[in-house]
């Protein structure tokens, strides 16, 4: 099978890989960029173990192919920090101890970065509905809801300090 050049914008730099048609994002991020932080789990887009954020959109990248972000902006879980600096969602989820196992947790940190972005000031019952789609099986949930809304007053106060 014939490679594609893929070009995209990653965690804030542009990289061009060539790359079979068929490949998952998932295994070009893990298997031709090192980046192993965004988990393999159902293989189905179920869990949500694999999420990033690409064009602004939650994506679950066991099903996308890598040559659909051709030329896209895609964000991992290891574009989250700067500098060395914890991005809000990874504060929260270290404050208020929103991970057991830590296998959903990269995928839990990108469905919150972008929903985040989208509701920037959610209710208890708007973190439960918009982080649905991501599943974990150790935490009860309890702790993830806290962390994403302290993550969400985190964001609130860079807002006005801004």
């Amino acid at each position: 099978m014939s490679k594609k050049i893929v070009s995209m914008q990653l965690n804030g730099k542009t990289v061009e890989e060539a790359v079979e048609p068929r490949t998952l994002l998932i295994h070009f991020l893990r298997e031709k960029m090192n980046l192993t932080g965004a988990h393999i789990g159902c293989e189905t887009s179920h869990c949500g173990a694999c999420t990033v954020d690409i064009d602004g959109q939650s994506v679950k990248s066991c099903t996308h192919l890598a040559v659909q972000c051709e030329g896209s902006d895609v964000k991992t879980v290891e574009g989250l920090a700067n500098a060395g600096v914890l991005h809000a969602v990874q504060e929260g989820f270290y404050k208020e101890h929103g991970l057991q196992c830590g296998f959903c947790t990269p995928g839990m940190l990108m469905r919150a970065y972008r929903f985040l972005q989208d509701n920037p000031n959610p209710t208890e019952q708007e973190v439960r509905v918009g982080m649905s789609g991501n599943l974990c099986r150790c935490t009860g949930y309890q702790n993830i809801v806290k962390a994403v809304l302290h993550a969400a007053a985190i964001l609130q106060q860079q807002a006005v300090a801004a």
